[in-house]
């Protein structure tokens, strides 16, 4: 089976709606090939409705193909155009269009009319439509004399303009002398007819130049109007006229105008109808006055406007609807509205319609024997009438042909031949215009020829649709079939679509779609064949699209995009910037698959589209680069509404440069009292762009903008103009009003001035006001010059006072200031406190009391009481007291109490107590004396060791500076350190009091010792200070030592050592036994009770001695010791030591070191004392005690 036609109906993809409608226009395309004979066909003609230049040559254009090639001939006016009479007219060889040669001579206007050409050849004749030959005309103004235009503020004015009639009608704008377009607004706009409104002037209107321009777009020519005058009178310049020229009746009648509702200035009246062509703009107007100037809004009456194409223009003044069809057809409703009312206009819309093709008739091929038919099927409002002509001649009228016949817009061909060949015109009218189309009949015997080339290669982009081309052509119409392969079948899948004009459509292509194709087409006259073919290439993706981003003016900014496309085919990436070309700009960088802007500018700001391009498709992506900053300045500062104390600023933004304005920041400056010194007035929101602002009186204001965004804030923007405010009386009064005596005899007031700003007027001066409470009935007052201080003088001593301090200026007083309390002056208090008493704390502190001082006696204000104290010697207080230094301590207020830290024990100490106020102090109270405890001494202020024998150690030393009372004695404690730094016995001496020097001696030679030495009074033991020293070395026996052999290495010693070992080793297993079985001892419930924190036993670990440190003395020890955290030894913790139970002579160890305390580091705290422990002794304990 062939695929000769598209398959049945069914839902199409909305990608293949595109693709269809491309196929039928190829299939209507379809042409009988040049070198088969044929009928004419009009190919090109000039416009029906042909406006020229008539400074140029007419060209009148008409062009056939046909075969035999047509001649061609023209009618003008409905009569035959002989052009060989005409030497000006001449027509090209092979070409029917005219050129008039009127640039020599002759004259356009000459050559206006109606033409119509026509081509014909021995198989019918074509029509071009009638063209009609109009010249362009620009005609000038004709001149008239303007009168001024004087109207009063307010009112409405239209300048009319009444350009001339031109072909085609003229473009209007208005300008002024300077060729500048005139702004226009809601309030002043240009109408449709080409008039100025204004519906209210203001004297800014005020002008000599209005002048109306029209443009004439053919003849590229522009005439003008004479310029038009006008003058707006405000209303002083109103009041002066009137009072000048009109007598006092007239005068009141005459008021400026007021504000009014609106009016229409066009359309007139409440209705109005408009007619428009279908296809065309429809244009609907209303433009309105009144004060204030109103503004236009647009409804349609049982309908809504069409959303997508409906346009307001002229500041919605007008209301236009493209593409305007029938449905358009309603009433439209212009309403104007302003504060004080609103009025409406219905605009009635009728659409008519020139007539439109519904189908228009196509050409016809037909072989001898065969039907057909041509149809014309047109519309329009009035419905257009349809008429047919043949080879140009009204087919009532043209030579009859049995094989026709005519049905309405139909003509029906039956059994043709070759004579019924002919060109067919259908004409649809009416009397808004036509339509002119040619069909031909021709009638061929011709076997299938396939017009593509052969051996095509289609390239498609897989999953996409391929279009393999099989144009043919042939009479009768041959079939088509299509094949796949050398040997291959005729296609007859759901996969592949035959459309009528050959091509065959494989809506998805894929891989296994490539191959060779054969087409062949057949008819009763003959076959035909072809062959083409495709290839699949994988599709183009871009696998990293460019990200939108947002820099900073003056940055780098990059985007990214790669790409990965069928290796056979070539790529090509393009960028763009807003779908046009880079700048060519040196800061855009391309490189592979990056663009780099560099130093980022506002400009380059906008979409950046990557375009990957082959030869078969395309692929884009686009990010948008947003450029932010600071926002540019505020611009066109303007002052309205200007009051005595308030105005009204208003600004224009600048660019927010992609970042949204968060607020606007006002400052001021006053030029009068502090020229160039800006000051913050207030902020508004950032969609704000007026303020109306506050005011001071007697101030030259200069105002500044500032917009703010998230980036910062702008540069300001240039100052305001200046606006100086009316003088008043002060706001204010001063501040800070004090009264305060620097005397006994006088009252000191003070306050804070104003400043110019706050002076509000010239002449700014303070009147000061005083009155002694629970004195003087009346207020004394002066009034001053614009200082800061008074001083009143010969007042009573410390009396409280009442004072105000107002401000006055050449305009008048203050309100009424508020009244504050002073003092005069204050004198030293006569009054010592009384009854003082001292508490000794302890050693060190004391605590004192005293009675309060009475408030009269004080003569100021009370800031406290203050102690002085200092330490004496007994006997003689009064005689030294002027050598002594005393300290001083203040209590603030009325406290009766305090203390004095810092005390030295032992010490003899002398006091007293005086009242302070603000002039200073008043008499001491009598001495009061008193003595500290003792306490615990310094340390020693030396430590030598001087001396060093092989046994002994000399110690020296100087008694503490401070001893806080009587030395009782001093404690002096040592113990060895071997060579791995581990810690001996510890030695405790008592030595007396009146000692400055103690030899140690039976010491063992070559060795390190370390010493703990304090002081102790009644109050208990001092600081301790520590040092080291080395007895001397016994040369003689260190040289003895050298000769002897070692005997360590000899194999009789090591014998013997691991035969004691074992020894050791089983009796110490024996003593665990029995030690176990016999509990504890009452020496060791006693340790357990006191927890000694002092005995220093072995490393829990590994039943090693403690070590010593060999680091700075204030290192802390290694793992394992038993020293508490403080590194101190209190005596009372060795209380439970084997002394107690008589196992110990004076605390000291036995020799064997069995209980060897660690060292501790710290020079200044007591060593500690390894007393010896009474629980079951370890392996390590049992074998020291058998050495």
């Amino acid at each position: 089976m062939q695929l000769k036609i598209m398959p049945k109906k069914k839902r199409l993809p909305a990608g293949r709606v595109a693709l269809i409608l491309f196929l039928c226009q190829m299939i209507s395309a379809l042409e009988v090939p040049l070198d088969l004979v044929q009928p004419p066909t009009i190919t090109q003609q000039s416009p029906k409705d042909y406006i020229i230049d008539p400074r140029e040559n007419i060209v009148i254009q008409c062009e056939a193909k046909g075969k035999p090639p047509p001649s061609f001939s023209w009618t003008r006016n409905g009569t035959h155009f002989d052009i060989d009479k005409d030497p000006l007219v001449t027509m090209q060889p092979g070409s029917g269009t005219l050129t008039i040669n009127i640039m020599s001579e002759g004259k356009a206007e000459t050559y206006e009319g109606v033409y119509q050409c026509t081509a014909r050849n021995e198989r019918g004749a074509a029509i071009s439509n009638n063209i009609v030959v109009r010249p362009s005309r620009s005609p000038l103004w004709t001149k008239e004399k303007l009168e001024p235009i004087t109207l009063r503020n307010g009112q409405s004015l239209v300048l009319p303009c009444r350009p001339p009639l031109g072909l085609p009608p003229p473009i209007i704008f208005w300008m002024d002398n300077s060729f500048q377009r005139l702004p226009q607004s809601e309030r002043v706009s240009q109408g449709l007819n080409g008039d100025l409104y204004f519906s209210n002037v203001l004297p800014e209107d005020t002008r000599e130049d209005y002048i109306c321009y029209a443009r004439f777009n053919h003849t590229q020519t522009i005439q003008q109007k004479q310029p038009i005058s006008v003058k707006v009178i405000s209303v002083d310049e109103l009041n002066d006229t009137i009072a000048a020229n009109l007598s006092d009746t007239e005068f009141y009648s005459a008021k400026p105008n007021r504000e009014r509702p609106p009016t229409f200035l066009t359309p007139e009246g409440n209705t109005s109808n408009k007619e428009e062509l279908r296809g065309n703009v429809l244009s609907l107007e209303c433009i309105a006055e009144g004060l204030p100037t109103p503004v236009i809004y647009w409804i349609k009456e049982d309908g809504t406007l069409p959303t997508n194409r409906t346009f307001y223009r002229n500041f919605k003044k007008t209301l236009q609807i493209i593409q305007v069809s029938e449905a358009d057809s309603g009433n439209y409703q212009c309403i104007a509205k302003n504060a004080l009312g609103a009025i409406h206009h219905t605009i009635s819309v009728t659409v008519k319609a020139a007539p439109y093709w519904i189908l228009a008739p196509q050409n016809l091929v037909l072989s001898p024997g065969e039907d057909g038919s041509l149809i014309c099927r047109a519309n329009g409002n009035p419905k257009p009438r349809i008429s047919w002509l043949s080879n140009g001649v009204p087919i009532e009228i043209a030579p009859d042909d049995p094989s026709r016949k005519i049905d309405g817009d139909t003509i029906i061909f039956s059994n043709v031949q070759e004579r019924s060949s002919a060109v067919y015109q259908c004409n649809a009218s009416n009397e808004y215009g036509y339509l002119l189309a040619n069909a031909f009949v021709n009638v061929l015997a011709e076997p299938p020829r396939i017009l593509t080339s052969a051996n095509t290669l289609y390239q498609v982009i897989a999953n996409r649709p391929a279009l393999l081309d099989c144009a043919f052509f042939g009479s009768p119409l041959p079939t088509i079939e299509w094949f796949k392969g050398a040997k291959g079948s005729a296609l007859r899948d759901d996969i592949y679509v035959l459309h009528e004009n050959g091509t065959l459509e494989i809506p998805v292509a894929q891989k296994d779609s490539t191959g060779t194709y054969t087409c062949v087409a057949r008819n009763k006259l003959g076959m035909a064949k072809n062959e083409v073919h495709l290839e699949i290439k994988d599709p183009t993706r871009i696998i990293k699209q460019p990200e939108y981003a947002v820099v900073q003016r003056g940055s780098t900014v990059s985007f990214e995009c790669k790409v990965k496309h069928d290796h056979t085919l070539t790529l090509t990436i393009t960028w763009l910037k807003d779908n046009g070309e880079l700048p060519s700009d040196g800061r855009f960088t391309v490189d592979k698959d990056h663009l780099e802007v560099a130093d980022v500018r506002d400009s380059d700001g906008g979409a950046y589209t990557c375009v990957a391009n082959t030869t078969l498709d395309m692929v884009s992506a686009s990010a948008v680069l947003s450029v932010v900053d600071v926002p540019n300045p505020p611009f066109d500062l303007e002052l309205t509404d200007q009051l005595d104390k308030s105005v009204q600023l208003s600004w224009t933004p600048g660019d927010d440069n992609n970042s949204p304005i968060t607020k606007f920041i006002i400052e001021y400056e006053d030029a009068m009292h502090e020229a160039g010194l800006w000051h913050h007035q207030t902020e508004v929101p950032g969609t704000q762009t007026t303020a109306q602002l506050k005011l001071s009186p007697y101030v030259n204001y200069s105002f500044r903008v500032m917009a703010v965004n998230s980036l910062g804030r702008s540069l300001p923007s240039e100052p305001s103009e200046q606006y100086l405010t009316k003088a008043a009386e002060p706001d204010t009064n001063p501040t800070a009003v004090e009264g305060l005596g620097s005397e006994p005899d006088n009252l000191v007031i003070t306050w804070k001035p104003l400043n110019g700003f706050e002076s509000n007027g010239p002449g700014l001066q303070y009147k000061v006001s005083w009155l002694q409470k629970d004195g003087d009935d009346e207020w004394a007052s002066v009034v001053v010059a614009n200082v800061s201080k008074y001083i009143v003088s010969g007042t009573p001593t410390f009396v409280p006072y009442l004072i105000k301090v107002q401000a006055l200026n050449d305009v008048g007083f203050a309100p009424e200031p508020a009244v504050v309390m002073g003092h005069s002056g204050e004198d030293l208090p006569m009054v010592a406190p009384g009854n003082v008493r001292v508490n000794v704390v302890n050693s060190t502190l004391a605590e004192v009391h005293w009675d309060p001082v009475p408030l009269k006696s004080i003569r100021g204000h009370l800031q406290g009481y203050r102690i002085y104290y200092w330490k004496a010697q007994e006997g003689s207080l009064k005689r030294n007291r002027r050598h002594i230094e005393k300290k001083i301590l203040t209590f603030q207020g009325s406290k009766t109490h305090g203390m004095l830290p810092g005390l030295e024990p032992f010490s003899h100490y002398a006091l007293n107590v005086r009242v302070v106020n603000g002039k200073g102090e008043g008499p001491a109270s009598p001495d009061r004396v008193f003595n500290t405890p003792e306490g615990v001494p310094s340390a020693p202020s030396s430590l030598k060791i001087v001396n060093p024998t092989l046994d002994s150690l000399t110690l020296e030393w100087d008694p503490p500076s401070r001893p806080n009372g009587i030395l009782t004695e001093y404690t002096l404690k040592y113990q060895p350190i071997n060579s791995t730094h581990e810690l001996g016995p510890l030695v405790d001496l008592k030595i007396p009091a009146n000692k400055t020097r103690w030899t140690l001696k039976n010491l063992n030679f070559s060795t390190r010792y370390k010493f703990y030495f304090y002081a102790q009074t009644a109050a208990g033991s001092g600081s301790q200070i520590t040092e080291e020293a080395v007895t001397t070395v016994d040369e003689g026996k260190l040289a003895m030592a050298s000769r002897q052999v070692d005997i360590a290495t000899q194999g009789w010693f090591i014998g013997l050592m691991c035969a004691v070992a074992l020894l050791i080793l089983i009796l110490l297993i024996v003593c665990f036994i029995r030690r176990n079985k016999g509990g504890k001892y009452p020496v060791k419930e006693k340790e357990d009770a006191h927890a000694d924190p002092e005995i220093q036993p072995m490393k829990e670990d590994d039943g090693t001695f403690g070590e010593y440190s060999d680091a700075e003395d204030h290192k802390p020890l290694k793992k394992g010791s038993r020293t508490p955290s403080d590194r101190t030894v209190k005596k009372e913790d060795s209380d439970d030591s084997l002394v107690d139970y008589g196992e110990g002579v004076n605390g000291q160890f036995n020799e064997d070191g069995s209980f060897i305390g660690q060292y501790s580091g710290k020079k200044e705290k007591e060593p500690a004392e390894g007393n010896e422990s009474s629980e079951a002794p370890s392996p390590v304990n049992a074998m020291n005690s058998f050495v």
